[in-house]
């Protein structure tokens, strides 16, 4: 069959049609052995009707009733089946933009000041940003003591959202949280880039860490092209930190005191000043995750041509349910004039 002939698209649908089989069967014996019922031992035909209230339709109108029956039946399995012919060839672009997401999986991100804790938060304003992409390619680093590629820049972008229910605080052997070094990580997958890509990279975090230079290696990353975008996760207000895995309660100080952690959006402005970009709060909606987008894909790169196309099918199912619903619209009216009656 050639590409621009006539086929269906899901195929293996047009198996129900042998559903028409057992219903034909079933009539075939209703019909040639309607008075073997039991309930003909106990009255005359002719006062069954009044018996049951119903009656017992004739050989033709059992058959014209089978008939429509089946054709509507056919046009549904039909439409469902997909038919289609001819095609568009539309012209595949590749991502010109690049955007590393930096997640901060330190302890502090257990604290539940906002619901159901910090890094749940984190983790669906991940997915929020993958799932409402359509012109970055993405990768992920979760960091604490030490940075963690958890995906590479691509635009697969189920596999990390496969891989995302498994970032959690248990990936982190130390505690602490070195921003420094997953900088740096993030600048060597974005690459020394061209000036027809845009690079990103977004941090998700606390901000509870306090190590000196970062703003000396985002000023680096800035100079070389790649811009810097803070998200806040938490509250000011803060909260207690729970203990580590297999452990109850709350983290302490050697003197006994409860460690608590609140959202530095001080440190996060300042990084995000520092390298060119915007810091956000996050919230439970997903106008945070849109705003993040348009800033990555406003950055200088443009989706470029591949030599891939993508074939467009003109779908043609609703020519069939056109008339199947117009075949059904009398039988509504009789069961409304049935019902009113």
């Amino acid at each position: 069959m050639p590409d621009t002939g006539f086929h269906f698209a899901r195929p293996e649908w047009l198996l129900a049609l042998l559903g028409l089989i057992p219903v034909l069967a079933w009539l075939i014996f209703s019909v040639v052995r309607p008075r073997k019922g039991p309930i003909h031992r106990y009255a005359d035909e002719h006062l069954l009707p009044h018996l049951t209230g119903v009656r017992e339709l004739d050989v033709n109108e059992r058959w014209n009733r089978y008939s429509r029956w089946s054709f509507l039946w056919i046009l549904l399995v039909l439409a469902i089946a997909g038919p289609r012919w001819d095609f568009t060839d539309i012209e595949a672009f590749a991502p010109a933009n690049d955007l590393v997401i930096l997640m901060d999986i330190s302890r502090s991100m257990n604290v539940s000041d906002v619901a159901p804790s910090r890094l749940a938060r984190a983790r669906q304003e991940v997915q929020d940003l993958v799932q409402l992409n359509r012109e970055l390619r993405i990768g992920m680093i979760a960091f604490a003591s030490v940075p963690l590629v958890i995906s590479p820049i691509t635009e697969d972008s189920q596999s990390l959202l496969n891989a995302l229910p498994a970032v959690t605080t248990d990936l982190a052997n130390l505690k602490g949280s070195r921003l420094k070094a997953a900088l740096e990580r993030a600048g060597q997958l974005l690459g020394s880039g061209d000036d027809e890509t845009g690079r990103t990279i977004l941090l998700i975090s606390d901000g509870d860490f306090d190590e000196p230079g970062l703003t000396g290696v985002i000023r680096q990353l800035a100079e070389q092209g790649i811009k810097l975008h803070t998200l806040g996760i938490g509250t000011t207000g803060g909260g207690p930190v729970p203990a580590q895995a297999g452990q109850s309660g709350l983290m302490r100080e050697p003197n006994g005191k409860i460690i608590e952690s609140r959202l530095n959006e001080t440190i996060l402005k300042q990084l995000a000043e520092a390298g060119g970009g915007r810091y956000l709060l996050a919230d439970f909606r997903d106008q945070d995750s849109r705003a993040i987008l348009k800033l990555a894909a406003g950055d200088i790169g443009r989706p470029t041509a591949t030599q891939e196309k993508t074939r467009v099918w003109n779908e043609r199912f609703y020519w069939l349910l056109l008339p199947l619903l117009l075949l059904l619209l009398p039988r509504f009216r009789q069961y409304r004039g049935a019902s009113q009656g």
